[in-house]
């Protein structure tokens, strides 16, 4: 299932880098930046949360909260926080389950290796819980800032 433009965000629940419950459901009546990404402490992740943790100050402004979501678990992200002093959450989707509703997880071939792993995609939800934009096989670089304009329009 490809989600698009004015679908319904698919709900759900998940364990923050902090140890915080977080539930999409809660966070109606803002801006929610959820972007996927393959793995913790990797050069390309890095690049790309390190972007977002220098632009958290102008989504916020925006009326906008930003979660990265990976598969990896909940000591990994704080390692990962800690050492770039990010300043968002990072959920843990351990077991796939977000990654599945948003259909990001792709198989890879690595070296000639097959996998599966996460497509690295940016949804934009908007304050009444619809996707308002989708950024699929994301480049890291610009994207956060193209991931702000979009923010921006909906300010």
């Amino acid at each position: 299932m490809t989600l698009q433009v004015g679908d319904e965000a698919p709900d759900f629940q998940a364990i923050a880098d902090n140890g915080d419950q977080v539930a999409l459901h809660d966070l109606r009546g803002q801006v929610v930046v959820l972007y996927f990404y393959p793995k913790d402490d990797t050069p390309g992740c890095t690049a790309e949360a390190c972007a977002f943790r220098d632009l958290q100050g102008e989504f916020a402004t925006l009326g906008a909260a930003i979660y990265g979501v990976s598969r990896d678990d909940v000591k990994s992200h704080g390692k990962f926080r800690d050492k770039f002093q990010l300043n968002f959450p990072l959920l843990a989707d351990t077991d796939s389950q977000i990654c599945e509703r948003y259909g990001v997880l792709k198989e890879k071939n690595m070296f000639g290796k097959k996998s599966i792993g996460i497509e690295r995609t940016t949804f934009v939800i908007d304050r009444d819980g619809n996707i308002a934009a989708v950024f699929p096989k994301v480049k890291v670089d610009g994207h956060a800032d193209a991931v702000l304009e979009v923010v921006r329009g909906l300010a």
